[in-house]
């Protein structure tokens, strides 16, 4: 039993020393990833300023060519239309529309059918077909009903 023990205690001391050299190794990896990652955001970072100094260099460039034929203000109005009217191109591109189904939009069907609930006016089994108008009274049994062509009013 002895023995044993002692077994014990190189395993614990085992365990313990493993655990040390992986936190180690995964601590050193995660901060060479992180190192890396902070460099490409930089990148990133520096190459969206420099495209919009691009951008304004263009606007500007665009503002001073209209200036040779017109006035200073038409020439800055155009240009901040055409701005507008890019940001509004690039914002409609960037938006799904209802002729590119996304994945929420296609969910949604399947969300609806599966939930066992049918929409208001529809017969099941029947998906988006109304249903008929319901009278507003059950016809009571043995009263007279008009035939097509006969008065219903008093005649004369």
């Amino acid at each position: 039993m002895e023995r044993l023990d002692h077994l014990e205690h190189l395993d614990k001391q085992l365990v313990d020393e493993l655990a040390q050299v992986a936190r180690e190794t995964v601590r050193d990896e995660l901060r060479e990833q992180t190192r890396r990652q902070r460099r490409t955001a930089t990148l990133y970072a520096a190459s969206g300023a420099v495209a919009l100094y691009a951008g304004a260099a263009l606007a500007l460039a665009v503002g001073l060519a209209l200036a040779i034929g017109l006035p200073g203000w038409a020439a800055a109005l155009i240009t901040a239309a055409i701005l507008g009217v890019a940001a509004y191109a690039l914002r409609e591109a960037a938006r799904p529309s209802a002729s590119r189904p996304t994945p929420e939009r296609a969910a949604e069907p399947a969300a609806k059918h599966h939930a066992g609930t049918a929409p208001a006016g529809a017969v099941a089994g029947a998906p988006h077909s109304p249903v008929p108008p319901v009278p507003p009274a059950p016809p009571t049994v043995g009263t007279h009903r008009p035939e097509r062509g006969e008065g219903t009013g008093p005649t004369a």
